[in-house]
């Protein structure tokens, strides 16, 4: 008889990766980044058991929107926010994200590609992300995510 191979936690070693998104493509950059806070990477990789590592993203400012309708996505694809107040929804354009909040655009791509549950909220937490190039976690000593 063959059993399953499951995981304790303490075999498992998280690494921490830096993603640079400098010119890449939102989608493309953020299946990517989701791949890496899964564990799909490893040879060890079990659905349901969090195996994933940290992921450090520099440069979300630069990320690019690419298609058939780029000068028009920019515009037209909306980030909703309600307050929870009567009347209190706000909308937002790509673009102006962008400008204001950088990390919620690649932060809310990555999302849509997790399990929508516990597993997914935590893996986020182990998903930093930072406009510019600097960051505060070069002590990990991260690897470059390719």
């Amino acid at each position: 008889m063959y059993k399953s191979y499951y995981p304790k936690e303490s075999e498992i070693e998280r690494k921490w990766l830096v993603a640079d998104a400098d010119g890449q493509n939102l989608g493309r950059f953020a299946a990517k980044v989701a791949r890496a806070l899964l564990g799909k990477h490893k040879p060890t990789f079990t659905p349901g058991v969090e195996m994933g590592d940290y992921v450090v993203v520099v440069n979300a400012e630069r990320v690019t929107a690419t298609g058939t309708k780029t000068s028009l996505k920019m515009d037209s694809k909306m980030y909703h926010h309600h307050s929870g107040f009567p009347g209190g929804l706000k909308s937002v354009s790509m673009r102006e994200q962008l400008r204001i909040h950088p990390d919620r655009v690649l932060r809310e791509a990555v999302w849509g590609m997790l399990p929508h549950n516990k597993m997914g909220h935590s893996l986020m937490k182990r998903l930093k992300i930072y406009a510019g190039p600097d960051h505060p976690h070069a002590l990990q000593k991260p690897k470059v995510l390719k």
